[in-house]
């Protein structure tokens, strides 16, 4: 990669064309996204030979993509864009700006121009959005003979051709059969005797997170996709869902840490950008924690009593802190469970029976040992009514991790019943709901057990 880096820099465009036919299409569009001068970016990409240029095209970020489209010729763009699948065609068109997809639409044949109007016109996120209308189908009664010839002569403008669709002469999707049982069958056997009529298929409406899960559980290449009538629009691949697993992760993680979802890589991303993302959820979450100064400032008779107010005190960050985490540890695990389709909310009452359980074994640990420290490590067995302050702690402790597990695994089901992103109720939500929970067990105890 550095080497050829160099040979760009150097202009040796004869060498680069050489070692640039040899490269695998990922490895090219690497290489196209470490260049960091625009003119020797068009160079590179139009020393690719032409077969390659449109599959590179397709692999390169949507940033890399706007400058080519901008600086290459009509010409170009035309094979560029008539050679690609329409999913990524879809995929360019979407994320381009308005004066980019102008170009490229009006050099695109009308053909491609109205399907990729029609894939345009699905909802975002969508087995609609996200197919690819290329894909090899046979018709009812055909022979195998004419399947094989029918691949030959199409097979290489598809995406893939491990599964074969059998339709009726309407498009409504009969069966399935792949191209390892095609080649091993008889010339005179019809694509009936083949397939497999019990065919798993989604709706274009369906979510793309959902399709994600039926490749996980089936391990497919490929799925079909059909309208409301059952006839075959098209096909998602197995490329789609990687990527799709990759959003969704990211946009997951993001929300998760209280950062709004972002398509652009980091080190592309302005400052701006990411103050925007980052500023509405502090600015939430800061006033969110207003609540505790409140509680505290309303409990100061209580925290600051003589006898043991700086004790109280002391204890605050344990406690919020191991709130905060047995909350954000219930969290996680229910996030996941919900994203693997593990868990729904019909679920909720064996989620919560299970989680109150592990909190009742978990709540009694740590505050055994929290007992044990206060009076020996932090001397409280020196102090009148020691053992009843430790005591108190200890039992804030217990309840806190109890109610932490119960809201930490109980927010995300409620959230996914809403329709909103389970995400939503990650770490930094949650924490900060139980800081304000904890402080107040903690003053609620005090108050009524400990001689004030």
């Amino acid at each position: 990669m550095e080497e050829i880096l160099e040979l760009i820099k150097e202009k040796s465009y004869s060498k680069v064309k050489k070692l640039l036919a040899d490269m695998l299409i990922p490895d090219v569009a690497e290489l196209l996204e470490n260049i960091e001068e625009d003119t020797d970016l068009i160079v590179t990409f139009r020393l690719l030979p032409k077969s390659l240029g449109a599959e590179v095209f397709s692999y390169i970020s949507s940033e890399l993509q706007e400058t080519l489209v901008k600086s290459l010729s009509d010409k170009e763009i035309t094979y560029i864009i008539e050679d690609m699948y329409t999913d990524d065609a879809v995929d360019l068109i979407d994320e381009l700006p308005a004066n980019v997809v102008e170009k490229v639409l009006k050099n695109s044949t009308k053909e491609t121009r109205q399907l990729i109007n029609k894939l345009l016109m699905y909802k975002d996120n969508t087995a609609g959005s996200i197919m690819t209308t290329e894909f090899v189908d046979f018709k009812s009664g055909m022979t195998v003979e004419k399947a094989l010839s029918r691949i030959r002569r199409i097979g290489k403008n598809v995406e893939t051709i491990n599964l074969l669709y059998v339709t009726t002469k309407e498009r409504v999707l009969q069966g399935v059969l792949s191209i390892r049982e095609l080649l091993l069958a008889d010339q005179e056997d019809t694509v009936d005797d083949l397939m497999e009529t019990n065919v798993i298929s989604v709706d274009t409406s369906m979510d793309q997170e959902e399709i994600a899960l039926i490749f996980q559980k089936y391990d497919f290449l490929s799925l079909p996709v059909v309208d409301k009538e059952n006839r075959l629009v098209g096909i998602v691949t197995i490329d789609d869902v990687v990527d799709i697993i990759n959003e969704e992760a990211s946009d997951d993680i993001a929300i998760m840490n209280a950062v709004a979802p972002n398509d652009k890589p980091y080190l592309k991303t302005s400052i701006w950008k990411i103050w925007l993302n980052r500023m509405p959820w502090l600015m939430l979450l800061m006033i969110s924690a207003t609540f505790t100064g409140i509680i505290i400032t309303k409990n100061e008779s209580v925290l600051s009593a003589s006898a043991f107010g700086i004790v109280l005190t002391s204890c605050i960050p344990m406690l919020m802190g191991t709130g905060g985490n047995a909350g954000g540890q219930a969290s996680a695990t229910i996030i996941r469970g919900i994203s693997l389709n593990e868990i729904s909310f019909k679920d909720s009452l064996i989620v919560i029976w299970k989680e109150i359980r592990v909190a009742v074994l978990l709540g009694l640990s740590l505050a055994v040992v929290c007992f044990l420290k206060l009076l020996y490590i932090d001397g409280l067995y020196k102090m009148d009514d020691g053992y009843l302050v430790a005591g108190v702690v200890c039992l804030a402790m217990f309840i806190t991790v109890l109610v932490a597990k119960v809201v930490g695994s109980f927010l995300p089901l409620i959230a996914k019943k809403c329709k909103l992103d389970p995400a939503v109720m990650a770490s930094p939500f949650i924490t900060t709901i139980l800081d304000i929970i904890s402080l107040l067990i903690l003053c609620g105890l005090t108050t009524a057990i400990l001689p004030i």
